[in-house]
């Protein structure tokens, strides 16, 4: 049976200081998430008008 996986990286660089985009395949949000040494967090990832990035779904 295939694992559901909600979340998404569609976008990564990096290998210190790590960016990444995640996409919500539910809802279409784009978050980004930023890592460097132990330390990281996500936030939604926001447009010039400061409302959420929101992708099409795909359903597959």
């Amino acid at each position: 049976m295939a694992k559901y996986e909600r979340f998404k990286k569609v976008y990564s660089q990096g290998a210190v200081n790590i960016v990444e985009i995640w996409v919500d395949s539910e809802t279409g949000v784009n978050y980004v998430f930023h890592a460097s040494g132990y330390a990281g967090g996500m936030s939604p990832l926001l447009g010039r008008d400061g409302k959420p990035v929101i992708s099409p779904i795909v359903n597959s």
